[in-house]
């Protein structure tokens, strides 16, 4: 909250950051972001926009990108599609950015593909479904991994430990929904049947109902929540530690990978396993890991900022920012059509979700190996099978 505070973020109004030392005399690069800073998904959105802010300062201190200062345009949703879609026209008519870099949910970020589509403005989302980028639209790409890639690496745990019954569990906002319709297509390529499925509402306090008809459900061995905002996946495991569940295991889905998921679960997320982007573990990688010195510096440069954790959701902010710098780069244009064939041609770019490789059928670049598998282990992330 400090942060909001500090930054004197408001539902209404947008603020701008004009950062670094660049000439004053030289145009700068307008890229738009709309974030839920606030509301019920902001502990996904307020480490997206401190990470902005911090690499855009960097960038202009350094000497901004073709020798152009950055201007970083945010406007808060407070978690509302609405609202996204109301500022995304925004940006585009009236603050005129070249290139949109935000999008903290799926159901903000559905709400302005529209937009940036009609305006032929490149959009990077950093929200979670597939649905972002399948099918391909020419100027929607997406940074973190998406919702079926993390049922698809949850599912090869279960059956690599003979897990064949499960019971899915899922929130009714848009990556909840999104997400469960993936895992249910993909979930009978594995060996495992479903024998429960159940769902809860964005603002219920208590999944302590559909827990209990899981419990009693003959067979099954182990339960995936595979999808939801706010702090919804958290009442959920206290309920199942509450109901004392922990001899079936819970697995939680890849939105939630943030230690504010594990405190505010306690003791009943002892291991949970989840799929996580390597950033969340990168202490524990070998030092031949490729990603591991983006990975070092980012936690290293975000801590020192702030005093507080890395998650998954700033890193992809990082991710999506720096893609779009170095297609501005590589362009050797701030034009948005320029900035959108480059992005198209990522490839090898080494971020925190993984290695990207983009081509014209893929605006996302990443496979299930860019996930790491972890269990909840004395309160931290633990590398399942080290």
């Amino acid at each position: 909250m400090k942060f909001i505070a500090s930054l004197k973020l408001c539902s209404a109004a947008a603020f701008m950051v004009f950062a670094g030392q660049v000439s004053q005399a030289a145009e700068p690069i307008a890229i738009g972001t709309v974030l839920s800073v606030t509301g019920p998904a902001s502990y996904i959105g307020e480490p997206e926009a401190k990470t902005l802010k911090l690499y855009v300062d960097r960038i202009n201190a350094e000497g901004g990108v073709l020798g152009r200062p950055l201007k970083l345009v945010v406007y808060d949703d407070v978690s509302d599609a609405n609202k996204a879609r109301t500022f995304a026209t925004r940006l585009v008519e009236s603050d005129h950015v070249v290139a949109m870099v935000g999008g903290s949910t799926t159901g903000t970020t559905m709400a302005m593909i529209p937009v940036f589509q009609r305006a032929k403005i490149p959009f990077m989302s950093l929200a979670g479904s597939v649905n972002i980028i399948e099918p391909v639209k020419k100027e929607i790409f997406k940074s973190p991994h998406t919702d079926r890639m993390a049922c698809e690496r949850v599912f090869e745990d279960m059956k690599a430990r003979g897990l064949t019954k499960i019971a899915l569990i899922a929130g009714t906002d848009g990556f909840g929904i999104s997400m469960r319709e993936q895992c249910k297509k993909v979930v009978t390529n594995y060996g495992i049947s479903l024998v429960s499925d159940e769902t809860y509402g964005a603002q219920d306090t208590d999944m302590t109902p559909q827990l209990t008809k899981i419990k009693a459900t003959p067979g099954v061995q182990a339960i995936f929540n595979t999808g939801a905002s706010g702090q919804g996946p958290a009442i959920l495991t206290r309920n199942y530690g509450q109901l004392g569940m922990q001899s079936i295991p819970l697995y939680q889905n890849n939105g939630v990978a943030s230690k504010d998921y594990i405190k505010l679960s306690g003791q009943a997320s002892e291991g949970v396993r989840l799929p996580v982007p390597a950033l969340l573990v990168a202490s524990k990688l070998p030092d031949s890991d490729p990603q591991k010195n983006v990975l070092i510096s980012y936690t290293d440069t975000y801590q020192k900022a702030y005093s507080e954790p890395v998650s998954a959701f700033g890193g992809g902010a990082y991710d999506g920012l720096m893609m779009v710098v170095d297609a501005i780069k590589a362009a050797k244009s701030a034009a948005p059509d320029a900035i959108r064939d480059a992005l198209e041609k990522t490839d090898g770019f080494i971020g925190t979700a993984g290695i990207v490789h983009m081509s014209p059928t893929d605006h996302l670049g990443l496979s299930t190996k860019a996930f790491k598998l972890v269990e909840v282990k004395a309160g931290d992330w633990s590398l399942v099978g080290q």
